[in-house]
């Protein structure tokens, strides 16, 4: 196998949804401070604050997780496995991810999917005491992604 191939992605939220979480922390402020008024508007203040820390910290660990082909592993999320073990890769467009983690999904695979990322690539396990039959993981660059890994596996640096 070949170790020269490598990938690397974080799969970030749009920039859309800093906006309207943004948006919607603003509107909690204002609810307060015209509930508020007079009485301890400070209240508001330290409440919006807090409430805009908390989704701060989801979006940046929602938005966190990598997806990364290298040192002989492939890693998605919290999940790694040797790439030893990994089958052949394949990207899937819009439909065939829909339907791959929809009508035709495999309740035993491992998914790290995004809403806002529509494309995936479906990453064959090959390790017979693994009872995962493949994960299917969001990217927004998935022939390439998938190029790495079946590089890896094959040993061709033709198919990154």
């Amino acid at each position: 196998m070949s170790e020269s191939a490598s990938y690397q992605e974080r799969l970030r939220v749009p920039l859309r949804w800093w906006a309207q979480g943004t948006m919607l922390v603003a509107t909690l402020w204002l609810t307060l401070i015209v509930a508020l008024i007079g009485h301890a508007a400070w209240l508001a203040w330290v409440v919006t604050g807090v409430v805009l820390a908390g989704m701060a910290a989801w979006l940046r660990s929602y938005g966190g997780a990598r997806v990364e082909v290298s040192d002989g592993w492939f890693r998605a999320g919290r999940a790694r496995i040797e790439m030893s073990y990994v089958g052949t890769a394949e990207a899937l467009d819009a439909d065939r991810t829909r339907r791959v983690s929809g009508p035709e999904a495999d309740a035993r695979a491992y998914l790290l999917l995004r809403p806002y990322l529509r494309q995936s690539v479906k990453v064959e396990i090959t390790d017979p005491a693994d009872p995962v039959p493949y994960w299917l993981v969001s990217s927004r660059h998935p022939r390439a992604l998938a190029g790495a890994l079946n590089a890896v596996r094959t040993g061709n640096p033709a198919d990154q």
